[in-house]
């Protein structure tokens, strides 16, 4: 697999659609920190890491309201191919806050609006909404 985050988000945006209460996917670190940013951001109920003897799976509650998922839209911006990066004045401001940017910055993944608090600018990794 070339590109893990895309499968992150492209299993989470299947199972929203479906409408299933939670969605597994082979654990990484960035996976366990990109996951960790949507519960803040109460995109999804929770998250759990399952060792399954093996290499683990990251498991993700979904969130749901008046029967339609939190989340309507994420898409992944950087790619291996195509990375995208921006300083702090040139992070975007997704549907005018109400969805946020996921940013890898030396300080860590935060969401746009922490890396500005931080001035700090980074790897715009998704855009969620």
């Amino acid at each position: 697999m070339t590109d893990p985050i895309a499968d992150m988000l492209t299993r989470i945006r299947n199972a929203a659609q479906a409408k299933r209460k939670r969605v597994d996917m082979p654990v990484s670190k960035l996976k366990t920190e990109i996951a960790r940013i949507l519960k803040e951001s109460h995109f999804i109920h929770d998250y759990k890491v399952l060792d399954d003897g093996r290499h683990g799976q990251l498991r993700l509650y979904l969130k749901y309201y008046q029967d339609r998922p939190v989340i309507r839209h994420v898409q992944r911006v950087s790619r291996p191919g195509q990375r995208k990066y921006a300083g702090v004045k040139e992070l975007p401001r997704v549907r005018g806050g109400l969805g946020m940017a996921i940013v890898s910055t030396p300080q860590g993944l935060l969401t746009d609006q922490q890396a500005r608090a931080r001035n700090i600018g980074g790897e715009i990794l998704a855009v969620v909404w």
